[in-house]
């Protein structure tokens, strides 16, 4: 397979990535909280937009901390 093609993900495939049960990535999808499209009846999601979208998402979250001074 190409690398292009490996980069498009289920959404079972994005729960397993990111440790996380296949109902909250459902419903973050639904919610429009985690970038996705939907195809159908299923959902897509591109590993790449992944990434980033939980790299801005994590990065947030640490700088809640990291603003304190630490």
């Amino acid at each position: 397979m190409t690398a292009e093609l490996n980069d498009i993900m289920t959404l079972e495939e994005v729960a397993d990535y990111l440790r996380l049960k296949p109902q909250t990535i459902y419903t973050w999808a639904q919610e429009k909280k985690i970038p996705a499209a939907k195809l159908g009846k299923e959902w897509r999601f591109r590993r790449s937009v992944v990434d980033r979208w939980f790299n801005q998402h994590i990065d947030e979250k640490f700088n809640e901390f990291l603003g304190d001074g630490l």
